[in-house]
């Protein structure tokens, strides 16, 4: 039944989107553009005009004289185009009803709207984007998510972040990268998040300027002890951690953004890094740095853009007074700001293993299907130490899976994500998000 209930809901998008679209499709029929390819049911041309660097196609390319040129084959080298006045490349602004299952929520429902737009008429400029998700669930949780990537005209700055509040239920199994499932407690707290960068471009693709995150958290409280006792991982908790608290912290940031598309890479590299130093300076309850690297690449396979292969790297290193709620932690499926909107170790449960610091890799096939599914295989590694010499092969964790992309938006590469995952410490799950894992 958990896995029926997703794919009802994907079901139920597949149909509200045909009549979201077809205002689209009606207006480029009436109103063509040279160029410009009309959507069909068996082709998916509009997809494979969405670069990010030229998210449109050439006549030559997609269009013949009696209409699109029919075939799977995604083209890999688009060419840029002005936006003229009747071009349906414009801003999308569409509400998705959502209704997914999750291990750490359950059954829950709510909606998300998904913004799409570029800033200016010049399509080498990449669009920007934002989410707002908002969901309850059957274990009286609730998430609230805005999450936004922006690029100015010229691209001469860059804008990334979040504004969240969260009130969510979570099994807690303590610090390290042995905990046991035999020590789970199930803990709940309210968290507001504020994570802002702030770039300006040095040359094409590369930004530099600051970060600034903010996390407010509520009173940490023991929902279910399962007969552990006095003695338990919770109770192990310092008095200012179950207290929670404020920690705030500014540092200086590097990005590396040579994606094709933002949503949906096909191809095109990404690194982002930064520090940032919490203290009291700013208000924070808690004095440690944070160090993290996130580096990307996407590489089309076999001539096309029907099959992409991603991977990811992603080390979070810390130094300090670091509280239990900021360390590194495998299993990351909330997504938001603090991985780039990045889901880790997917089939390891949130935060199933976390420490100082954490490293993980990850990879995956995505391939085009049929319409507008694709599918996608995945894997990944990783592993937690207070030290990086903590580190060991035998305590290396493993997690991969498979899924399945619903394309919700074709000319803008807008996918609802839902993935099965299994993984290291007894767990595995669904996941269900709008957007790519990474």
């Amino acid at each position: 039944m958990r896995f029926l209930y997703p794919l009802l809901a994907l079901n139920t998008l597949a149909a509200s989107v045909a009549t979201a679209q077809s205002a689209v499709t009606a207006d480029t029929a009436a109103q063509p553009s040279v160029g410009v390819a009309v959507p069909t049911a068996t082709v998916d041309t509009a997809a494979a005009s969405s670069s990010t660097s030229a998210e449109v196609t050439t006549a030559s390319a997609n269009t013949t004289a009696g209409g699109p040129t029919l075939g799977l084959s995604r083209p890999v080298q688009p060419t840029a185009r002005k936006i003229g006045a009747r071009d349906p490349d414009k801003p999308s602004f569409i509400p998705v009803p959502i209704a997914f299952y999750q291990q750490e929520t359950g059954f829950a429902g709510g909606a998300a709207v998904l913004p799409v737009w570029r800033f200016g008429q010049d399509t080498t400029v990449r669009k920007s984007n934002a989410r707002l998700v908002a969901w309850i669930s059957q274990k009286k949780q609730t998430t609230v998510q805005l999450t936004h990537t922006i690029f100015t005209p010229e691209e001469k700055f860059y804008f990334s972040g979040e504004l969240s509040y969260y009130d969510l239920a979570f099994s807690y199994y303590g610090r390290g990268n042995d905990t046991r499932k035999s020590d789970e407690v199930t803990i709940q707290y309210p968290l507001w998040v504020f994570d802002e960068k702030v770039l300006a471009k040095v040359v094409p693709n590369l930004f530099l300027g600051v970060r600034y995150r903010l996390t407010n958290l509520g009173d940490v409280k023991l929902k279910d002890q399962m007969g552990r006792g006095d003695d338990n991982v919770y109770t192990r908790l310092s008095n200012q951690e179950r207290n929670g608290g404020i920690s705030s912290g500014v540092g200086p940031a590097l990005l590396y953004d040579g994606r094709d598309n933002v949503l949906a890479t096909y191809s095109g590299n990404f690194v982002d890094a930064h520090m940032l130093f919490n203290g009291s300076f700013l208000g924070s309850d808690y004095k440690f740095t944070r160090y993290m690297v996130d580096a990307r690449h996407f590489n089309p396979l076999f001539g096309s853009n029907n099959t992409i292969f991603a991977a990811q790297f992603l080390g979070q290193y810390h130094s300090g007074n670091v509280p239990f709620r900021e360390l590194g932690g495998m299993g990351a499926t909330l997504g938001g700001s603090l991985y780039n909107n990045a889901y880790l170790m997917r089939g390891i449960y949130e935060a199933r293993f976390r420490e100082r610091q954490f490293t993980t890799v990850q990879a995956e096939i995505r391939q085009k299907l049929f319409w507008r599914f694709d599918g996608v295989v995945f894997g990944a590694l990783g592993q937690v130490g207070y030290k990086l010499s903590d580190y060991s092969f035998d305590g290396t964790k493993i997690a991969g899976g498979v899924g399945a992309r619903f394309r919700f938006n074709r000319r803008d590469r807008l996918n609802i994500r839902l993935d099965y995952g299994v993984g290291s410490g007894g767990n595995s799950g669904i996941i269900f998000a709008v957007g790519e894992a990474f």
